[in-house]
């Protein structure tokens, strides 16, 4: 089986796991501001990928570009993949394609310590996109801890473009946290990224 192959509600007993919801996991993360200039970019995209409405446009306009503004504070020292073939757990028929993938070692060609999988929402149905983002969040774990960069929780999203709903995995609890964030909330989004891979060594100048 590959990532795409789970569906939930069957992929938690499929995985051995527990299942529980969080009102709001974020409430107390504050958020990281943007640069002006950003936000009226990221509009006019958003405009064009919700006209086109195809699920490549609104990788291309919505997401791709909030996790790239994220990257970018990073100054390279975390992985941003897109598209990525992650091979997480052959054996388990954990592999496939991650829309995105976010970790926490410095940028370089291949996949280390996954931190966050993101799968984009097909037919823009997020509880559509659960079986595969939960399927990822445990490859991720299995692949982390073979490797021995055991990161807990691994944290998992599935986005429309438009919403954006987050899990995570600890152990064999996975949390399916009850908030939904819009795109117009990017400065939340980004404290919520940081809040996940932790403080930004040096953080860039935001322009006015």
């Amino acid at each position: 089986m590959a990532f795409s192959d789970f569906h939930y509600p069957d992929v938690v007993r499929q995985l051995g796991l527990t299942w529980r919801t969080e009102p709001d996991f974020f409430a107390n993360v504050p958020e990281t501001p943007s640069a002006r200039t950003f936000r009226e970019t990221l509009d006019i995209g958003a405009r064009l990928a919700a006209t086109i409405n195809t699920e490549k446009a609104r990788s291309e306009w919505m997401v791709a570009p909030v996790l790239g503004e994220f990257w970018w504070r990073y100054r390279g020292q975390i992985s941003l993949f897109s598209g990525a073939d992650f091979q997480a757990d052959p054996a388990s028929g954990l592999t496939g394609f991650c829309d995105f993938l976010i970790g926490r070692a410095p940028q370089q060609p291949d996949i280390l310590a996954p931190a966050v999988v993101i799968f984009e929402a097909k037919r823009e149905n997020i509880i559509d996109g659960l079986g595969q983002c939960i399927a990822g969040m445990v490859g991720a774990q299995r692949f982390n801890q073979r490797h021995g960069t055991p990161a807990d929780p691994v944290f998992g999203c599935i986005t429309t473009g438009t919403v954006w709903k987050f899990l995570h995995l600890s152990g064999v609890t996975v949390t399916f946290d009850l908030v939904e964030y819009q795109l117009h909330q990017v400065d939340k989004l980004l404290g919520v990224l940081t809040h996940i891979i932790g403080p930004v060594p040096t953080p860039i100048p935001t322009a006015a």
